[in-house]
């Protein structure tokens, strides 16, 4: 089938198709850049946590880095993990969503060229007989 062949409800159907799918991996790929600074902020904390009290504890600010309190920076890893938990429930979510939607869409293409392809194969039959 060309495309000037598709039907303009199915060309629709499967341009809406391709956004879902593009929008499934962008969710994907943001979990996947959160999870990976959920696992770095974890290992940063733990390192802390295992250092003494009064040890210097330095933090990467842009370029630099600053002298800085061990339980400042524990605090701030702490919220850290807690924004990027959340932002990950939320993601989560939004990708239950969008395969939801993505699933809807697809039968609902198939039906459209089951409908499509019936009213074919009937036309065949009726010049058969």
């Amino acid at each position: 089938m060309s495309e000037q062949e598709i039907p303009p409800w199915l060309r629709e159907q499967l341009a809406r198709l391709q956004q879902l799918q593009q929008n499934l991996q962008a969710i994907l790929m943001q979990k996947q850049q959160l999870e990976a600074e959920s696992v770095e902020i974890e290992k940063a904390t733990e390192e802390l946590k295992k250092s003494e009290q009064d040890e210097v504890v330095y933090k990467s600010v842009g370029p630099l880095l600053v002298k800085t309190k061990k339980d400042d920076t524990l605090k701030e890893l702490e919220e850290k993990k807690d924004l990027s938990n959340t932002r990950l429930i939320v993601l989560g979510k939004q990708e239950t969503r969008v395969k939801e939607n993505l699933k809807e869409v697809e039968n609902k293409i198939n039906e459209m060229i089951r409908m499509g392809q019936g009213q074919a194969g009937n036309l065949g039959t009726k010049s058969n007989t």
